[in-house]
């Protein structure tokens, strides 16, 4: 007798998305216009179809920044991205490491929800994403990432040089291709499939 696959259930993780990453934060990102839109969306389609959506929200520590600190308004998550009062299906878990997994309760919400596979979507690609999303792989669930719906900064060293917030972007998604996360096909394409 055959078994039955599996119907994996996704949940929607949106990573980071706070005022600190718009053009008046103190990490501003260059596409975030671009970026916050394909997160909405995701969040509308994700209520619309009844999958959980867990908000990772970051608070530095006291000495590390004076970005993210609690209570600013560059640690408020972006607006439309408040969970649903009394929607078991949405919480905001908060965080002072990177990855979304690190010291808080995710896996186990998104366990107790059935969940196999996370669309993960948020700031920064290279580093919170990207940490999130192998938290996610090497906890065993299936991930996704829309590439459209992330974004980096311009980094520089004086050993390895200067690459583009685009490129960030890029190579660190690449990285993650590479371990076994899916990307969404761009809009171009979806457009014509």
């Amino acid at each position: 007798m055959p078994l039955e696959a599996e119907i994996p259930v996704q949940a929607l993780l949106v990573v980071d998305v706070q005022n600190e990453f718009s053009a008046g934060g103190l990490r501003p990102v260059p596409n975030h216009g671009e970026a916050l839109r394909r997160i909405l969306a995701h969040v509308e389609h994700a209520r619309h179809d009844g999958r959980p959506i867990a908000f990772a929200q970051h608070f530095n520590k006291p000495h590390e920044s004076r970005a993210f600190v609690p209570g600013s308004w560059g640690a408020e998550l972006s607006p439309g991205l408040e969970p649903r009062t009394n929607a078991a299906l949405e919480r905001v878990f908060e965080k002072d490491m990177f990855g979304a997994f690190t010291a808080t309760e995710l896996e186990s919400w998104l366990r107790q929800r059935g969940v196999t596979e996370v669309l993960i979507v948020g700031f920064y690609a290279h580093m919170c994403l990207s940490t999130s999303a192998r938290e996610a792989l090497v906890r065993g669930f299936d991930v996704v990432v829309d590439p459209e719906a992330t974004a980096a900064r311009d980094l520089e060293d004086a050993v390895l040089g200067r690459q583009s917030a685009d490129d960030v972007r890029r190579s660190a998604l690449l990285h993650l291709t590479n371990m076994g996360v899916r990307l969404v096909a761009p809009a171009a394409e979806r457009a014509h499939a």
